[in-house]
């Protein structure tokens, strides 16, 4: 997984792939990532989550929920795209920018 900084742009050789992620919610309903599944099945650790506020995804075109994130000492970013239905147990699908 490419782990550079979320910021910037290069969007004609990122794409959107979409992860499988552990998250916790706490008292208050926010919802934080814990651990990221890659496609070929690697698992990595969040160590920190520095921020979330909605954004764009610059490189990939999309919308959601930017959370600035720190793995293995270096920060990236992880994106929670909402789903349009009101109902029903698919809320949205996490989504990261890879590189080439």
């Amino acid at each position: 997984m490419s782990m550079e900084f979320c910021g910037g742009s290069g969007m004609e050789n990122s794409k959107k792939v979409y992860v499988s992620v552990d998250a916790t919610f706490r008292d208050d309903g926010t919802m934080l990532p814990r651990e990221i599944t890659w496609e070929d099945g690697r698992k990595y650790q969040i160590d920190r989550v520095l921020d979330i506020r909605q954004a764009a995804a610059m490189k990939v075109g999309g919308q959601g929920d930017r959370y600035t994130i720190r793995v293995k000492g270096k920060e990236t970013c992880l994106f929670f795209e909402r789903s349009t239905k009101l109902s029903g147990n698919v809320i949205g699908r996490w989504f990261v920018e890879k590189r080439g």
